[in-house]
């Protein structure tokens, strides 16, 4: 049996804002943090916190607007089955700028624009509009 963690991170989190839900707990791994991490920077989400070193839950605050939910919809590009990379040059924008792509690169778990900065590219995670 394969677990996907990261497409079971982004759907608790789809789900979670659609429901209207003020936070959730996701499984503490280096991945989720780094996804979160990227999240947080580009105010998808509002926090996120562990509450300590060996907790094995993150626990994600989520982000609303005006009571709308700064999550609307995700899509997994890359699963266990069929990896996709992407050059630098490759990386497009989504949903006409008002999403982001999330990839890990050599340089970390980035989102499309600051890897398009950097010149790397890398597996494309997944998009979030």
């Amino acid at each position: 049996m394969v677990v996907d963690n990261i497409s079971n991170l982004i759907t608790s989190l789809k789900n979670a804002s659609t429901a209207g839900k003020d936070y959730l707990n996701v499984p503490a791994t280096k991945m989720s943090m780094s996804i979160l991490n990227v999240l947080k920077e580009n105010n998808f989400i509002a926090d996120f916190s562990k509450k300590d070193k060996e907790a094995k839950q993150i626990k994600v605050v989520l982000r609303y607007e005006d009571g709308e939910a700064a999550i609307t919809d995700v899509k997994r590009i890359s699963k266990n089955s069929r990896r996709v990379y992407r050059s630098n040059k490759e990386i497009k924008n989504v949903q006409r700028g008002y999403g982001m792509a999330v990839i890990s690169t050599p340089n970390g778990v980035l989102s499309g624009s600051i890897a398009k900065e950097q010149k790397v590219g890398g597996e494309l995670l997944f998009e979030i509009w």
